[in-house]
């Protein structure tokens, strides 16, 4: 894929996201140091999903992006994240995840996004915005055993730029 970033739409900061939670360093969600978000609700419902209880479509925390973002500024300044990771629930259910992703670019953040929908589903903007995607529904009777962070065997992972 190895697209460049789209920077040609102009980041409202003032989007709201509904976040269930965040840790603000992992190294369980990716590679390197990073911030992990996990994103409330879900419209997809893959048959024994690791998060049941994100699927609920309903109020968690509803944060700006420019409040996610200088909450991950804060996180690399005082523990050197490399990135921010998409969970869910369904994060693409969040009309401002393309802004969000966008905006941590701009302080040197990288980007992963797990997603349920196929990449071809997905977003330009989306698309555009963030480093690397893990798509598809995870599958009970198709278990990855193979690859780390990877649910089920139809999932690919797709490097949308090349930072990873």
């Amino acid at each position: 894929m190895s697209k460049q970033r789209n920077p040609g739409y102009p980041l409202d900061l003032n989007k709201k996201l509904n976040i269930a939670y965040i840790n603000v360093c992992t190294e369980a969600e990716g590679p390197y140091k990073r911030m992990a978000i996990w994103f409330q609700g879900c419209n997809i419902l893959c048959k024994e999903c690791c998060n049941p209880e994100l699927q609920e479509i309903k109020v968690a925390h509803i944060i700006t992006v420019k409040e996610v973002v200088d909450i991950a500024i804060k996180s690399k300044t005082d523990n050197g994240i490399e990135g921010v990771t998409f969970l869910g629930g369904e994060p693409t259910m969040q009309e401002g995840l393309a802004c969000l992703s966008k905006a941590l670019s701009t302080v040197g953040l990288g980007t992963i996004l797990f997603t349920g929908k196929q990449y071809d589903n997905l977003s330009e903007d989306i698309k555009t915005s963030v480093d690397l995607i893990v798509d598809g529904k995870f599958e009970i009777d198709l278990i990855d055993d193979e690859r780390n962070l990877i649910g089920s065997k139809n999932q690919r992972i797709l490097y949308v730029t090349d930072r990873y």
